[in-house]
C-alpha cells in the first residue's frame, strides 16, 4: 500500500500546480409567492424521507410489480418493451431497467418518470408519507435569484390563464381567436389540452389586468408579456393574437407564441417571448411536455417546424411530435429530446429553398447520437395541412414508406444541381464525408461509407480513408478543446446546492459525470465506487513520511492524489472527495448513505448510479468483488497506481500534441521546455508501470 518515495517525488514534481385596490394589488403575487415559494430542503428531512419511503409501494403506484426472488421485476416504464427488464430492490431502495439503463433511487424515478425537479420529488414523497418538510434558510444572493424567477413563473402561469379564459369567455375572444383555432380544425378538447389562448386588441387590456392584480411592472417586463413607450406606458406584446403557451419539459409556462391574424406585410406573423432569466428558447421545445411520454413509448420523435404543425399531428393521432418554433435547431434542444428517444424522423415540407437553409440541423443530431430519418411531405404540403387531410394511420404509412436515411435524402436534394458538374460533385461527397465523420457509433459509419459509395458512385476505401481523415482531426481539435476548458476551470468545484424551484428534471439514471475520454476517467470510477461503497473500511498504516498514520479507504484516496498535486477531473467527484474526506472519521458515517441521500441532486444521481452499477454484476463477477473487498487496501492502491499511470500517459500524448503545432516547433525555448516536460512523463511512466505490475484487474 506504500508507493516508492522515488516515484512519488517525480510525481509530486512533475505534476504540481494543477491542478384595498393596495392591499388588493398586492394579494395575488404575494399569496402565489408564499404558497410557491421553496426553500432549500434540509439534510435530516432528506434522510427522513428516504427511509420512509418505500421503493417497492412508489414505483407500484405506476408500473405493476411482481416478485421475483428478492426483488421485484415489471414491463420499463421509460421504454416500450415486451419482456420485463425493470428490477425494483426493496433492500437497496434502488431500481434499475437493464434494457434502456434508466433507474436510480426512489426520488430519481420520480424524476425521470414524472419529469419533476429533485425538490419536487421530495416534496412529494413527502405529501404520500405525511412528512413535515423542514427547510434551511437560503443565502441572500439564493432567495433573491429564486424570487426573481419564482415570480416570473407565477405571472407566466396566470398570463396563461388570462390568455384562455379570453379565449373561452369573452366577446373578442370567441369570435376572432377561436374562430381562428376552429378554422384551422382544432377540436375544443386539443385547444384546452395545449392551453391555448387570445390577447384582446386593446393595446394595454393584459397590462392594466396584470397590475390590478398585483403584479410588479419589473416583472411584466422581464418575462416579455409587455414593454415600454417613451412615455413609460406598458404595452402588450400581444395585443391582437391568438397565444400558444410554450411549456417547459416540467410542464410550467415559460414563454408565448403570438400569430397575428390580419394580413399585413409590415407585420410581423409571430413574435415569441424574449430571452430571460426562465426562458431560454436554444433549450426549449414547443410540445415536449405533451409528448414526452408519447415519445418514451414510441422510442421516436418527430421534429417539425411550428406550433401548428405540432398540434395538427397531436390531434390526427400522432402524439410524438415537438417543434424548434421556428427557431435553427440547437444542441441543448437534441439533448432535451435524448433524454426520451435516440431516434428522431425529421419533417420537411416541399421548399427546397427552405430545406437546403436548414439541412445542418441533421448534421447536428448526427453528432449528438441520433438516428436520423428525414421524410419530405408532398408539394403544397405541411406536417399541419397534411395532418388535416389524413388520420393517425394513414399519415404513419406515408412516414413508413417515405422516410428515409439522410444519406439519400442529402444526395437527391443536391444532386439535381451537380450532376453535371465535378466540382460540386465533389464538393457534395465532402459534405458527405462531413456528414458521416459525425456519426459517433463505429458500425454505423461504416455502413453509411458503404451507401454513400454506392450512391455516389465513388469507391468506398476512398471514402473511408476521408471519414477517418475528418474524425481524426475532430476527435484532435476536441481534445485541444476540452484540455483548454479543463485548465480554465481547473480547481473549481461545482456549487452543487439545490436551487430551489429548479425547474429542469434531468434523466434518473443518465451519467452526470463527464469526464474527458481515456482511461484516466475510467479508472476515477473505479477509484469512486471504492470511496462510496467501502470509503469507511480500515485498510490498516501507511507511512507517510511525516509518521505512520491508520488510514480508510477515504483517507488513502485522499492522501494519494494530494501526494501528487491531482485531483479529479469530474467536479461532482471532486465534492465527493472533500465531503467524504471532511466526514470520514465522524461516528456512523456511511459515505453510501450520506452521498445518495445529499441534497444536491447531481451528487445524489452520481451515487445512485455507482449503486446501481454495482448489481449489475454477474453472480460470478459478485463473487470476485466479495474478494478484492476482503483485500480492499491492496485493490484501491493498485486502482489509484492504474490511475495515475494512464494520467500520465494522456498528460505525455498531450505534450506530444502540443510539440506538433507550427507556432510550437518555431519557438525553440517553448520545444524544449515541453520535451522537458515530455522526457518526465515517460521516466514516471516507466516507473508506475513497474509499480502496477501483477496489479488485481478490477470488474
Amino acid at each position: 500500500m506504500r508507493f516508492a518515495a522515488a516515484v512519488q517525488s517525480r510525481i509530486a514534481k512533475a505534476l504540481s500546480g494543477r491542478g384595498n385596490v393596495h392591499r388588493q394589488a398586492e394579494t395575488y403575487e404575494k399569496r402565489q409567492a408564499k404558497t410557491r415559494k421553496k426553500k432549500v430542503i434540509d439534510r435530516e428531512t432528506i434522510q427522513k424521507i428516504m427511509d420512509t419511503a418505500n421503493i417497492v409501494e412508489v414505483v407500484s403506484e405506476f408500473v405493476t410489480l411482481r416478485r421475483a426472488g428478492v426483488n421485484y421485476r415489471g414491463l420499463c416504464p421509460f421504454h416500450d418493451e415486451k419482456t420485463p427488464s425493470f428490477y425494483v430492490s426493496p433492500a437497496r431502495g434502488i431500481c434499475k431497467c437493464f434494457s434502456c439503463g434508466k433507474g436510480g433511487n426512489v426520488v430519481h424515478f420520480l424524476m425521470e418518470h414524472e419529469q419533476i425537479s429533485y425538490p419536487e420529488a421530495l416534496r412529494w414523497l413527502a405529501r404520500k408519507y405525511h412528512i413535515e418538510i423542514r427547510e434551511k434558510e437560503m443565502t441572500d444572493e439564493e432567495r433573491e435569484a429564486e424570487n426573481v424567477r419564482e415570480s416570473m413563473f407565477v405571472l407566466n402561469d396566470w398570463a396563461a390563464k388570462y390568455f384562455q379564459e379570453i379565449l373561452h369567455n369573452h366577446a373578442d375572444g370567441i369570435a376572432i381567436g377561436m374562430q381562428y383555432f376552429r378554422s384551422r380544425g382544432f377540436r375544443d378538447d386539443t385547444i384546452r389540452e395545449f392551453g391555448l389562448g387570445y390577447c384582446q386588441k386593446e393595446r394595454t387590456a393584459f397590462a392594466n389586468a396584470a397590475l390590478a392584480k398585483g403584479f410588479k411592472e419589473e416583472y411584466i417586463l422581464k418575462t416579455g408579456l409587455c414593454y415600454k413607450r417613451d412615455d413609460g406606458r406598458l404595452v402588450d406584446r400581444f395585443s391582437g393574437r391568438v397565444i400558444f403557451p410554450v411549456h417547459t419539459v416540467g410542464g410550467r409556462v415559460v414563454a408565448f407564441g403570438g400569430r397575428v391574424l390580419k394580413t399585413d406585410k409590415e407585420t410581423a406573423k409571430y413574435v415569441n417571448s424574449p430571452e430571460s432569466e426562465i426562458y431560454n428558447k436554444r433549450s426549449e421545445l414547443y410540445g415536449i411536455f405533451v409528448a414526452k411520454r408519447d415519445i418514451q413509448k414510441e422510442d421516436r420523435c418527430f421534429l417539425v417546424e411550428g406550433y401548428t404543425d405540432v398540434i395538427s399531428m397531436h390531434q390526427s393521432g400522432i402524439k410524438n411530435v415537438v417543434a424548434s418554433s421556428g427557431t435553427s435547431l440547437t444542441p441543448g434542444q437534441i439533448r432535451l429530446i435524448r433524454r426520451f428517444t435516440n431516434n428522431i424522423t425529421v419533417l420537411y415540407d416541399g421548399d427546397r429553398a427552405g430545406i437546403k437553409a436548414s439541412i445542418r440541423g441533421i448534421d447536428m443530431l448526427l453528432a449528438e447520437g441520433m438516428n436520423v430519418k428525414v421524410l419530405l411531405l408532398p408539394d403544397g404540403d405541411d406536417p399541419d395541412s397534411f395532418a388535416r387531410k389524413h388520420n393517425a394511420q394513414e399519415y404513419r404509412q406515408y412516414i413508413d414508406s417515405h422516410q428515409t436515411d439522410f444519406i439519400r435524402f442529402k444526395t437527391k436534394l443536391f444532386m439535381e444541381d451537380s450532376a453535371d458538374d465535378p466540382v460540386s460533385r465533389a464538393s457534395l461527397i465532402d459534405n458527405m464525408v462531413t456528414s458521416i465523420s459525425l456519426i459517433p457509433d463505429k458500425i454505423l459509419r461504416s455502413m453509411y461509407v458503404k451507401e454513400c459509395s454506392q450512391t455516389m458512385n465513388v469507391d468506398e476505401a476512398l471514402l473511408l480513408d476521408a471519414v477517418t481523415k475528418v474524425k481524426r482531426e475532430k476527435q484532435a481539435e476536441r481534445r485541444r478543446e476540452e484540455m483548454r476548458e479543463n485548465a480554465a476551470s481547473e480547481g473549481q468545484a461545482g456549487d452543487g446546492g439545490q436551487t430551489a424551484g429548479a425547474d429542469s428534471a434531468a434523466g434518473a439514471a443518465e451519467p452526470v459525470v463527464e469526464t474527458p475520454p481515456g482511461k484516466s476517467s475510467k479508472f476515477e470510477n473505479v477509484i469512486m465506487k471504492f470511496v462510496l461503497l467501502y470509503g469507511s473500511l480500515e485498510v490498516g498504516s501507511v507511512n507517510t513520511g511525516d509518521g505512520v498514520r491508520d488510514m480508510n479507504v477515504i483517507d488513502l484516496v485522499k492522501y494519494s492524489l494530494d501526494s501528487d498535486g491531482l485531483e479529479f477531473s469530474s467536479p461532482e467527484y471532486r465534492q465527493i472527495m472533500n465531503e467524504a474526506a471532511a466526514h470520514s472519521h465522524e461516528p456512523g458515517f456511511s459515505p453510501r448513505k450520506y452521498f445518495l441521500y445529499h441534497p444536491d441532486q447531481n451528487i445524489s444521481k452520481v451515487a445512485a448510479a455507482l449503486e446501481s452499477e454495482k448489481y449489475q454484476l454477474r453472480k460470478k463477477e459478485q463473487e470476485k468483488i466479495g474478494k478484492i473487498e476482503d483485500k480492499i487496501g491492496e485493490a484501491v492502491s493498485l486502482s489509484l497506481t492504474d490511475y495515475k499511470l494512464a494520467y500520465v500517459e494522456e498528460e505525455a500524448n498531450r505534450v506530444l500534441a502540443e510539440l506538433a503545432k507550427p507556432e510550437v516547433a518555431n519557438d525553440d525555448d517553448r520545444s524544449a521546455e515541453l520535451m522537458k516536460r515530455y522526457n518526465d512523463m515517460k521516466r514516471i511512466e516507466v516507473a508506475l508501470a513497474e509499480q502496477a505490475g501483477g496489479r488485481v484487474m478490477l470488474s
